[in-house]
């Protein structure tokens, strides 16, 4: 029986992905002179992902990344001010209000009245903080974890810090890679709520069959009638 709810934030709670697609927009224009947009996109992604170990994720990791791309595409002639407006992009990202998703504000105090809650949430830390503070969810959890990596590893530790049986335990959120497989593979239930637009380092193909402990779900509203099931 679930007793327990792990729940992911960024596009489960609350937008995310779409402000930086917006950005992405943004920034694919302003390179636009020198190289075509899939030339950005594949150099963008490729320095994320190898800068990824040293800033982490988030809106600052991504910002200094396009900020290398650029210098690397433009081969160093990229101005002053397309460097502001790359910067100018990142400061309106993080400064951008949070905005919960429909049904949130509803079930995530009802289900606080039967479950025991837990947020748990990975990018960088100050700005998870703000967000976190800015939902007015906040008090519906009765502990918020933010990680620089959510794998197994990950969630054994935040497990056993709560006294939390896998057994007990379902997560809930809109990654595949971060949020579901790694509790699955530690014998927990995952409910996978998909969101509209999923970052590329977060693709992951998977079989339901072959997960007994695997719901999708379309909205979190759905998720009070598939608990039961876990």
């Amino acid at each position: 029986m679930i007793r327990i709810i792990g729940f992911d934030a960024d596009d489960t709670l609350w937008r995310n992905e779409d402000i930086f697609e917006q950005a992405h927009e943004r920034y694919r224009a302003l390179l636009a002179k020198y190289h075509p947009r899939a030339e950005v996109d594949r150099v963008l992604f490729a320095t994320e992902m190898k800068n990824l170990g040293l800033y982490g994720y988030g809106v600052k990791g991504y910002t200094l990344s396009c900020v290398e791309t650029a210098i690397t595409l433009t081969r160093g002639q990229v101005t002053a001010g397309e460097i502001e407006e790359i910067l100018a992009t990142g400061r309106e990202m993080l400064a951008h209000p949070v905005e919960l998703l429909a049904g949130v504000a509803a079930v995530v105090p009802a289900l606080a009245r039967d479950y025991r809650l837990l947020l748990i949430t990975k990018g960088d830390l100050h700005h998870q903080e703000r967000k976190v503070a800015a939902s007015g969810l906040a008090a519906h959890f009765h502990a918020i974890e933010i990680l620089s990596e959510k794998d197994g590893p990950a969630y054994e530790r935040v497990l056993r810090r709560h006294g939390v049986a896998l057994d007990e335990f379902a997560m809930v959120g809109n990654s595949l890679k971060s949020d579901i497989l790694p509790v699955l593979q530690l014998g927990g239930a995952g409910v996978h709520v998909p969101y509209h637009v999923t970052w590329q380092h977060e693709h992951v193909e998977i079989d339901p069959a072959a997960l007994p402990r695997f719901r999708q779900i379309t909205s979190l509203a759905d998720l009070p009638a598939v608990l039961p099931q876990l």
